[in-house]
């Protein structure tokens, strides 16, 4: 998980929260890409790397309905993450609950064929 490792919460801090979840939602893409390729070890970092963003999200953001959600979905992606078989379905819910907690974020899902 090289990628976020050394992102400093300052620095994340500076997004606005919708370019936070977006970026968390470039994750899940990349990992859906993975699941397309049948590439476990892709999806894995992809999946390691939007625990870490949202993490990051968690520790900035002091609204306590954001923080709850972002855990709850954190543990949907932990399961994924440790699951023997991949699941395309729950990944594709995932990626859609993640977008749907921004109104800027939530502009996206029409651009995905979800």
């Amino acid at each position: 998980m090289t990628q976020h490792s050394s992102l400093a919460p300052e620095r994340w801090a500076k997004f606005t929260r919708g370019q936070q979840i977006l970026q968390i939602g470039v994750e899940l893409q990349r990992a859906r890409s993975a699941l397309a390729l049948l590439d476990r070890s892709s999806l894995r970092a992809s999946y390691e790397r939007a625990m870490r963003l949202v993490d990051l999200t968690v520790q900035v953001n002091a609204v306590p309905n954001l923080r709850r959600e972002l855990l709850r979905w954190r543990g949907v992606i932990a399961k994924l993450y440790l699951s023997e078989e991949p699941d395309p379905a729950t990944h594709e819910a995932a990626l859609r609950m993640i977008l749907e907690l921004n109104s800027e974020s939530a502009k996206q899902i029409r651009f995905l064929s979800i």
